[in-house]
């Protein structure tokens, strides 16, 4: 395309106001709420002006990038009030269009007073694409903007001609840095130095800091621990025209919805897209003037009369079709189910990802950039993609590993404190058992470590086959303790069940004389020699109650399944004590359990 066509193309772009605003929300983490929007602008999708990078440098060029960000702005300002999303609207505006004498003053307050937003509410932020000069004129400007209530944003920190003079000079309420140090932070310590430096900075010129550009749940960690409260990415959520409101929603890939990091037990809501759907009889124009008005739309499901799914359009997979001659003239009057594709798959919104990932990888013929159905109980809820299925499951993958036990390759600290949170913020009913070994310090010291290992390698894999991987959760704290979480329903079965087994499964490791006298002799702690029972479990349970999440919080949860292992190691041999959160709660069966009085 010729620089006459791509500016004839921009004309019409404003002339007939084709822009299309996205939003992506910046995430307070500490207080789990939205701070607010940042409006990202895209062209047409059938157009070649369509990117924004294409968009803003063909206004540059013809001398209407002040023309055009004013008319960014005002669509946003526009689906910003119309949603009525919450928190601060962040508007993008470069520092040349500021300088340009044709930048009319005023307009942006006005546009925000017919569209009922407070200045207050508005972050306009300097993104920095050609070198500034007029440093004067650029502080002369942004003061106008200050003076009016607006805060200031500086984007791309570390990327732009003059950044760090620009803040320096400018003094923004918040500093974004640019995604190139937060991509792969968490391998990278120079980086580390670097965003430590502007943490230090920010502090300095009392700046807020936002980091954006975050896809991966390791890059989160490593920003979470170095300080860094507000953060924007995909990882949280990509920029959508109907964008999420509850930073709750965008969480857990952080903190999921299951009890434990593991694909088998994680569910569809984290990567669940509410989509509209359309009518196996919508004519096909409508069909394709929703992509055309959707830049980021991939694809759409078709429902039949009952609301169930029976057909899916995919961009590519429509325009190819209509790319035939007389094609749109020929099917745009024509019920979708005309060009829709019935070769589409459908899951179970509660399907774990493992599931969803074998049924979406076995099939040959699905693209990675293509959606698939989500429903409940047959009926249409929204679409999914691929590619974050797998992205999702090689995310907990990696966070598996990172926390794991070296001997047992079970989830270790961090994971377990997580799950007990996730426990209470769901208010679920739940089983958590602090599992101890008995006499596990003098076998090590009559048998070996070596031989030691191997104990706790049969305790964590009788743990595993005692738990149900779609509800239940099994950790190793470290040493021979051990933390599963179960189900309210047959706990007291399984628990009996584990105590048999573990006994059973350890008569291997003895010496003969050792296992005919029923106990061994090692010195105690005192230096003394002392006879020993065979290796049993203690375990510590504390039955948490839906009423009793509100109350305490994950660390008084493990202390109190601590006591609860305490108070059963009282006892020799096998057993089981348990803390129940009701304290009217009824005895347990008195010959197994002892109830906490």
């Amino acid at each position: 395309m010729t620089v006459t066509e791509q500016l004839s193309a921009l004309s019409s772009i404003l002339a007939r106001g084709e822009l299309h605003s996205l939003f992506q929300p910046i995430v307070m983490l500490s207080e789990r709420r939205i701070l607010g929007y940042e409006a990202l602008t895209r062209g047409p999708s059938n157009s070649t002006l369509h990117s924004p990078i294409s968009l803003f440098a063909v206004a540059r060029q013809g001398g209407r990038l002040s023309e055009l960000e004013l008319a960014c702005r005002e669509n946003a300002c526009r689906r910003f009030s119309q949603q009525a999303l919450p928190g601060k609207l962040f508007l993008n505006v470069s520092p040349e269009s500021l300088l340009e004498a044709s930048h009319p003053p005023g307009r942006t307050l006005g546009m925000l007073q017919r569209y009922g937003i407070a200045p207050q509410d508005v972050v306009i932020e300097l993104t920095e694409q050609t070198p500034t000069d007029d440093f004067g004129l650029l502080y002369k400007a942004l003061h106008h903007y200050r003076d009016m209530g607006f805060s200031i944003a500086l984007d791309d920190l570390g990327a732009g001609y003059s950044s760090l003079r620009l803040w320096s000079e400018l003094r923004p309420d918040y500093v974004k840095i640019d995604r190139h140090f937060i991509d792969g932070i968490h391998q990278d310590a120079v980086k580390r130095e670097f965003v430590g430096s502007m943490l230090q900075m920010a502090k300095a010129s009392r700046a807020t800091v936002i980091a954006e550009g975050i896809e991966l749940a390791e890059e989160l960690s490593v920003l979470v621990d170095m300080g860094v409260d507000l953060v924007q990415g995909y990882l949280l959520a990509r920029p959508q025209e109907n964008p999420v409101q509850d930073a709750r929603l965008m969480l857990p890939k952080a903190e999921g919805p299951s009890p434990s990091l593991n694909e088998d037990n994680a569910d569809l809501s984290a990567l669940l897209n509410r989509q509209a759907a359309v009518s196996h009889d919508t004519p096909t124009a409508r069909v394709l003037e929703a992509f055309r008005q959707q830049a980021n739309l991939n694809s759409v499901a078709v429902l039949d009369e009952h609301q169930r799914p029976c057909g899916i359009v995919h961009r590519h997979s429509l325009s190819e079709a209509l790319l035939k001659p007389f094609a749109t003239e020929l099917f745009a009057r024509k019920p979708i189910s005309r060009l829709m594709s019935e070769d589409f798959l459908a899951v179970e919104q509660n399907q774990s990802l493992q599931q969803v990932s074998r049924l979406l990888t076995s099939r040959a013929r699905q693209r990675i950039e293509e959606d698939f159905i989500i429903t409940c109980n047959g009926s249409y809820v929204g679409l999914g993609r691929l590619i974050d299925v797998l992205k999702l499951i090689t995310e907990m993958k990696i966070q598996q590993a990172r926390y794991a036990n070296p001997l047992t390759l079970l989830p270790g600290n961090v994971p377990i404190q997580q799950c007990l949170a996730r426990l209470l913020q769901q208010g679920r009913e739940s089983v958590i058992c602090y599992v101890d070994i008995d006499s596990f310090k003098p076998f090590n010291d009559i048998y070996g470590y070596a031989r030691g290992d191997e104990v706790l390698l049969c305790l964590a894999q009788c743990l595993n086959d005692r738990i149900d991987p779609s509800r239940d959760f099994v950790g190793h704290i470290g040493g021979d303790d051990f933390l599963m979480v179960l189900g309210p329903d047959d706990w007291q079965k399984r628990l009996q069940t584990l105590l048999d087994d573990f006994q059973n499964q350890c008569r291997r490791f003895y010496r003969a004389e050792h296992l005919e006298a029923g106990c061994f002799i090692a010195l105690n702690r005192q230096g003394l020699r002392q006879e020993f029972p065979l290796l049993s479990l203690s375990i510590g349970v504390v039955h948490l109650r839906q009423e009793a999440c509100g109350r305490i919080d994950a660390n008084q949860l493990a202390d109190l399944a601590s006591q609860a292992k305490h108070y059963a190691k009282e006892v020799i041999g096998a057993s089981v004590h348990c803390i129940d959160t009701l304290p009217d709660t009824a005895p347990l069966r008195p010959h197994l359990f002892r109830q906490c009085p």
